[in-house]
């Protein structure tokens, strides 16, 4: 990493060589490099105008430019994260933990405190404050949710994991809770079929004949037109 001087230090050396001193001296008397001399030089020549190029002036605003453009993606990027870990108003405690989630994520904590108008102050209490025991509860059915899940291949909603949890491994939890819990983990289903369901028709008085005479056969008794072809005679005589 280059070592940094502070301006004062430059224009005492920017004076000594416009007092008649070679850079060969400045070099061995303030342990400096020459080209860090020459880089002074040369800036000052394009800060007095004698020379074309960027201005120290317009570098540092082009640096503080570049240093807001970075804080607001940032802020861009929190938002975004904060819109799809949160829905509407939540309690402070909530936004702590989302906050939490998005810390390893290379998001800073002030930022992020900033956007989901919480304190750092509080934000560091709280992480550092001991889990109760209901927390301590939802984190481990979270992880049960999580093993249930991945078990599923990543298919199943939050009915069949709470099903599983309930038949497959005899938890006693309710449902809302493993919505809730899937829902702060970022576990989700696959959708499911989105075919109709078959309705229920009115049977037609073809449908209830064909279904007597369905019947009748299963039984092995004749129906009355088998009954008819069979005997023409009989039927005629009666």
């Amino acid at each position: 990493m280059p070592r940094r001087f502070p301006p004062e230090f430059r224009r005492k050396v920017l004076d000594l060589l416009k007092a008649g001193r070679s850079v060969a001296e400045l070099v061995r008397d303030l342990e400096i490099s020459d080209q860090t001399i020459y880089n002074w030089r040369r800036q000052d020549l394009i800060d007095t105008g004698q020379i074309p190029g960027v201005t120290s002036t317009d570098q540092a605003e082009l640096v503080a430019a570049r240093r807001r453009i970075a804080e607001l993606e940032t802020e861009l990027a929190v938002h975004r994260r904060d819109a799809e870990l949160l829905k509407g108003v939540v309690p402070p405690k909530d936004r702590y933990a989302v906050i939490q989630r998005m810390a390893p994520e290379g998001l800073p904590v002030e930022v992020c405190c900033r956007v989901l108008d919480v304190s750092a102050s509080g934000y560091y209490a709280w992480r550092n404050r001991p889990l109760s025991q209901r927390a301590l509860r939802h984190a481990w059915l979270t992880e049960q949710i999580r093993a249930v899940h991945l078990a599923s291949r990543g298919t199943y909603g939050s009915r069949r994991v709470h099903a599983e949890l309930r038949l497959g491994r005899g938890l006693v939890v309710g449902y809302h809770a493993v919505e809730m819990l899937m829902r702060r983990a970022g576990i989700r289903g696959l959708p499911g079929s989105s075919r109709p369901r078959p309705k229920h028709q009115t049977p037609t008085a073809s449908d209830l004949f064909h279904n007597r005479q369905r019947r009748h056969s299963s039984l092995g008794m004749l129906t009355p037109v088998e009954y008819e072809r069979l005997h023409p005679i009989a039927l005629s005589v009666a």
